[in-house]
């Protein structure tokens, strides 16, 4: 897989982040009964960057938790290779029984990361409703799910691959387009 151009660099990421969160606040109006909840892996790092950005704007935290949908996987089989699925386990510090519930993950291809994700929350809580918030949208969508709040759409071939790279688990932040 060869990198074929990065199109965002620390500051482009940091600047939709700070955009998302800005449409957050507006959408919800205020931040009362938002809980911002993560998908592992790096969808984690990005909820605590908007929890952030949320509170340098509003003056008020929100709660993040994270939500490992391992177990959840339509694919489980196929991603596995006959090994036992290594599960980090959710940690959900917060209620989300009537809460408005933020899903942020990376990237949104098919959409089956986030379908796997609304069943694992069923079994946690009920939200007042779900709301997904995802630094790249690549199209290519299998099933009918849409992001609410998206950093940069991003339209790619199916050949294509969308890296995300982020401080926290990369040493650097960027996202680019490689070549399959």
């Amino acid at each position: 897989m060869s990198q074929k151009a990065v199109v965002l660099d620390e500051q482009a990421i940091r600047r939709a982040l700070t955009r998302v969160a800005h449409e957050i606040i507006e959408k919800n109006k205020g931040v009362e009964r938002i809980v911002l909840i993560g998908i592992r892996t790096r969808g984690i790092f990005l909820a605590e960057r908007l929890a952030e950005r949320i509170k340098e704007i509003e003056g008020t935290g929100v709660p993040v938790g994270e939500l490992d949908i391992t177990l959840y996987r339509d694919d489980l089989t196929k991603k596995t290779n006959d090994q036992e699925p290594l599960v980090k386990g959710s940690d959900i510090p917060h209620d989300i029984t009537n809460k408005i519930v933020i899903l942020v993950d990376d990237v949104l291809y098919t959409g089956r990361t986030v379908r796997a994700a609304l069943d694992a929350l069923v079994d946690i809580g009920r939200p007042a409703s779900v709301q997904l918030a995802v630094l790249v949208d690549r199209g290519h969508r299998e099933l009918p799910i849409r992001a609410d709040y998206v950093g940069k759409n991003i339209p790619t071939s199916s050949s294509e691959k969308i890296v995300v790279q982020l401080a926290e688990v990369d040493k650097h932040d960027t996202v680019s387009i490689h070549e399959k």
